[in-house]
């Protein structure tokens, strides 16, 4: 299903939606995305995989959205852009399938174990209204929905500060649109 669509950044797309079982492996997707997953995105003949490179890429791509690092946001935007596609992932997926790395298997897991890597992000969070300053980028985009994602499905323990920052997330406007435009694609059972 295509469907014209008005981003945050204030450009048109179109959104097609893909079946688990049948369009998201079949030849013309995977031409795409051989990893056979979502999301991915085609900009000027460029593909882009990766929730945190597409969030990276489009702000670079349309700076005008405002959602790029300042100079000075730069050094927190890639760090923690990074951990919660990396070491917070990892944690959170491992602790789900029931892996809990031994003393010395927490050396080589990137983040060690997940109560370190829960409390990191925790005092990171805690820092500043947003994850890279006092300004929204697209490193709030990602890890607020991972934060989001996580803590609605118990994969996150729901701490003070974490739900502070989900909460200041969800305040602005642009999350209003994007759950209004979710919930209508459930009741359309599209998504």
């Amino acid at each position: 299903m295509r469907g014209p669509g008005l981003g945050s950044i204030g450009y048109g797309y179109d959104t097609v939606v893909l079946d688990y079982g049948t369009t998201m492996v079949a030849p013309a997707y995977r031409a795409i995305n051989p990893m056979m997953k979502v999301p991915a995105i085609v900009h000027r003949g460029q593909v882009v995989t990766e929730t945190a490179a597409i969030c990276a890429y489009l702000a670079d791509a349309f700076p005008d959205a405002g959602l790029a690092p300042l100079p000075a946001e730069r050094a927190d935007y890639y760090r923690w852009l990074f951990f919660a596609a990396g070491p917070l992932e990892a944690a959170i997926t491992n602790r789900a399938m029931g892996v809990t790395p031994t003393v010395e298997q927490q050396r080589m897991a990137g983040y060690g174990d997940f109560d370190r890597a829960v409390a990191v992000i925790g005092d990171a969070v805690a820092r500043h209204p947003y994850i890279a300053g006092d300004r929204f980028t697209a490193a709030d985009v990602y890890l607020g929905s991972q934060l989001m994602w996580f803590t609605q499905f118990g994969l996150l323990p729901k701490t003070e500060p974490v739900m502070a920052y989900i909460g200041r997330l969800s305040d602005r406007p642009a999350h209003a649109r994007a759950t209004a435009l979710d919930d209508e694609r459930v009741e359309e059972g599209v998504a």
